[in-house]
């Protein structure tokens, strides 16, 4: 086995979980569109799949869960409040007009 052989094979599958390496900016977050999946919003808050699947069973999720049928989905709002973000983009205010 040569070494990239070897390190290939140490790399987890597609099925594994992998840590994240995405940066989740306020904006990329609102670019979601109004709701996100349940498997989004747990990276976003650094928890695994199952950890978050775990917690909306509970209730216990950091923000609140719809459920429709087994689906869960998150409001974009609410990930943003909770990470004490601004919902939407904050545009300076218009300088007054010149005398």
């Amino acid at each position: 086995m040569t070494s990239s052989d070897h390190h290939f094979a140490d790399r987890p599958g597609p099925d594994s979980e992998q840590p994240d390496d995405t940066v989740w900016t306020a904006d990329r977050i609102r670019a979601l569109g109004p709701v996100t999946d349940i498997t989004t919003a747990a990276r976003i808050f650094g928890l695994s799949r199952a950890a978050a699947y775990e917690l909306a069973k509970r209730g216990q999720f950091p923000v609140a869960v719809l459920r429709f049928g087994s689906r869960y989905r998150i409001p974009v709002a609410a990930i943003l409040h909770a990470l004490h973000l601004p919902v939407a983009d904050e545009q300076p205010p218009d300088p007054p007009p010149a005398t």
